[in-house]
C-alpha cells in the first residue's frame, strides 16, 4: 500500500483533509492551513499521486486518488473527517461524497462545479511540456520559456513551485507531466448521471470574476447536494483563497465551526 505525502498542522481530533489543485501541491495552502489548524483542527495537507512529493504511478484517474484518500485514513486511523477541495480537489471531493459519504463530515467545495469541463489547461501543459531540462538550468529560463504560452505571472509562479533539483545539476518537475498531460484530455472534471446524494453540511465558493463557477451552476448544486450554502466571493477568480485570502478564511472558519 502507497501512502500519500502529507504535513500535517495542528493536534486535535478534529481532521480536515485540504486536497489542493492540479499540478499543485499540499504546501500551495499552508498558509491557510495554519490559522484553521488555530481553530481547533488537524490539517493534512496531502500531496495527491504524481503530485509533490507524492508516489507516481500510470494509473491516474478519480477512482485511484480516492482509494488513496481511502489508504491514507486507515493508515492514520482517521474515521471522519472535513473536506475542502481546489478544482481538482473539488471534484475528487465529489467523487469520494458519491463513493465514500461515510468518511466526510463537511465540505466546502473552491470554485468547481460538479459538471464536465473542456480542457481548460491546454496552453498552460504545452508550454510545461516545451520545457527541456537538459537545456534549461534555473527557474528564470524555465520562466522565460513558460512566458511564451502563459502570459500570467502568477499562473508560472504557481507552476514553478514545483520545480526542483532531482540532482546537483539537473532540474525537474515534481509533478508526473506525462501522465498528468494525458489525465488533462478528458478534461479533469466528473459528470454524475445521478443525484450524488450527500446529505451532510457543503459550502461552495465560487470567485467573483471566475469563469468555473457561474449562477447557472446553482441549480445543478443543489440538485446534488441537498444541503449546500453558495457564495460568490468578491473580487476573485478561480484561486480565491488567494486572491480574498480572508473573506475565504472568514467564511470556510465559520462553516467548519459550525
Amino acid at each position: 500500500m502507497k501512502i500519500l505525502h502529507s504535513k500535517i498542522i495542528g493536534d486535535s481530533n478534529k481532521h480536515v483533509i485540504i486536497l489542493h489543485g492540479f499540478l499543485g501541491m499540499g504546501d500551495n495552502w499552508k498558509t491557510h492551513a495554519k490559522k484553521i489548524s488555530l481553530e481547533g483542527f488537524t490539517v493534512h495537507l496531502l500531496d495527491l499521486r504524481n503530485h509533490g512529493r507524492s508516489f507516481w504511478d500510470d494509473d491516474f484517474n478519480f477512482d485511484s486518488m480516492a482509494e488513496d484518500i481511502k489508504d491514507y485514513f486507515k493508515f492514520k486511523n482517521i474515521s471522519k473527517a472535513d473536506f475542502i477541495g481546489h478544482s481538482m480537489g473539488g471534484n475528487l471531493a465529489f467523487y469520494i461524497s458519491n463513493k465514500l459519504p461515510d468518511i466526510i463530515n463537511k465540505i466546502v467545495i473552491v470554485d468547481i462545479a460538479p459538471k464536465k469541463y473542456e480542457n481548460v489547461h491546454e496552453s498552460i501543459l504545452l508550454g510545461l511540456k516545451s520545457i527541456d531540462f537538459s537545456l534549461i538550468s534555473s527557474r528564470k529560463e524555465a520562466d522565460d520559456k513558460l512566458s511564451f504560452y502563459i502570459s500570467d505571472e502568477r499562473v508560472r509562479q504557481f507552476l514553478l513551485k514545483s520545480v526542483y533539483w532531482e540532482s546537483e545539476s539537473k532540474l525537474g518537475f515534481r509533478f508526473n507531466l506525462d501522465v498528468l498531460y494525458e489525465f488533462s484530455k478528458n478534461g479533469i472534471s466528473n459528470e454524475f448521471k445521478s443525484s450524488i446524494g450527500f446529505n451532510g453540511p457543503t459550502l461552495f465558493l465560487h470567485g467573483e470574476l471566475s469563469n468555473y463557477v457561474n449562477k447557472k451552476d446553482y441549480e445543478l448544486i443543489n440538485y446534488h447536494y441537498t444541503n449546500a450554502s453558495i457564495i460568490e466571493v468578491p473580487d476573485s477568480g478561480h484561486w480565491l483563497h488567494a486572491d480574498n485570502p480572508n473573506f475565504f478564511l472568514e467564511k470556510t472558519i465559520n462553516f467548519l465551526n459550525s
